[in-house]
């Protein structure tokens, strides 16, 4: 296992200042996930790590040894630095077969062909690629290409393992089962993950805890998956992980009214100012009678086992889903233009990018 350091980390390209000053530490053991929109310096993050590029400032140490600081132009060289990496790519060599193309590291360390052949078949066991030892890529599915470049990447059985959304190419179902074999591939190696990713599902299913980036490179909130998506900090957080829904609020004569309309807002602890609350679709508690909000459905669609409803409040749209079987059983199979009562299970409150958990 290892543990990572960032200390004021920058990275400039030409005029873009991708990082500044970042300050990130991941714990021995730990699956950490770096999330953020394109563009924001994850990759970048990686690549400083790994030692594929260097820092403008800063510092980066791996268990407590410097791998580089900029000031003292210290830079240990990637194959220096106990880690393996994998890209979302691939990049496994095509005219390699799955055995030479995972035992290729230990070659060029100048491994004997008895160490290789057991590093290689232990390895191969460990992601489930038994029995497909001499096949080309070409004759293997994504899934299993995939399998090949993580197996390449533990062969040295490293203490740490960066991995650059090495699922973005599998189809949905691949991706759900490849999560669960990364992950559990953590537990049994006890290593060290730092994954960076844009997919929600993914980070929320497999971290320890992650990072929100903006597009400015600067982090906006760490903690574990359910801190992230039930504790937002901020607006942005909120926004970036999964579907949001927000509801203007002006405070007026003691009330808290939404948008511009004559509707109360009814919900302790938001203070005495103007702002908006934030929702999920989850929290949104639908009726067709009774205290709350009234709506309008503007959208109703049927989506098998959900019917996904777009609601409008005083010019406002929400978004919400129920499931099919509760919508038949309570009468709320709403038609677009009927009307609607809503209430919350939770709401956030956000005013100048500072939230107050409901």
């Amino acid at each position: 296992m290892a543990t990572i350091i960032f200390e004021n980390i920058s990275k400039k390209f030409g005029t873009n200042q991708v990082l500044q000053n970042l300050n990130l530490t991941v714990e021995h053991g730990e699956c950490f996930t770096l999330f953020g929109p394109s563009g924001c310096g994850k990759t970048v993050l990686l690549r400083l790590l790994a030692g594929f590029d260097v820092p403008d400032s800063g510092r980066i140490l791996i268990d407590g040894r410097v791998v580089t600081d900029a000031a003292n132009h210290t830079d240990i060289p990637p194959d220096q630095r106990d880690l393996g990496v994998v890209f979302q790519d691939y990049a496994v060599w095509p005219h390699m077969t799955v055995f030479d193309n995972i035992g290729y590291p230990l070659k060029l360390a100048g491994k004997s062909k008895a160490e290789i052949h057991q590093s290689v078949m232990e390895t191969v066991a460990l992601v489930n690629l038994t029995g497909l030892e001499q096949r080309l890529p070409s004759q293997l599915s994504g899934g299993q290409q995939q399998r090949v470049a993580l197996a390449r990447a533990l062969i040295a059985r490293p203490t740490l393992m960066l991995l650059d959304e090495p699922l973005n190419n599998l189809d949905a179902n691949l991706r759900e089962e490849m999560r669960f074999e990364i992950k559990e591939l953590q537990k049994k190696l006890g290593i060290t993950i730092l994954y960076v990713t844009h997919d929600q599902e993914i980070g929320l299913a497999i971290s320890d805890r992650l990072a929100i980036m903006d597009k400015q490179g600067c982090i906006r909130q760490i903690g574990t998956p359910w801190e992230i998506y039930e504790q937002p900090e901020n607006e942005q957080v909120f926004r970036f992980m999964g579907l949001a829904n927000f509801l203007p609020v002006t405070h007026h004569a003691d009330r808290h009214q939404i948008g511009e309309g004559q509707q109360i807002l009814n919900w302790p602890g938001l203070p005495a100012e103007s702002g908006k609350v934030g929702c999920r679709p989850s929290d949104i508690i639908l009726s067709r009678d009774g205290d709350g909000l009234t709506g309008k459905i503007v959208r109703a669609s049927f989506l098998g086992p959900v019917m996904d409803y777009m609601i409008d409040i005083d010019g406002t749209t929400l978004r919400t889903e129920i499931s099919t079987h509760e919508a038949l059983s309570n009468q709320l199979m709403f038609a677009e233009q009927e009307t609607c009562q809503v209430t919350f299970h939770e709401l956030h409150w956000f005013a100048n990018d500072v939230s107050l958990r409901g």
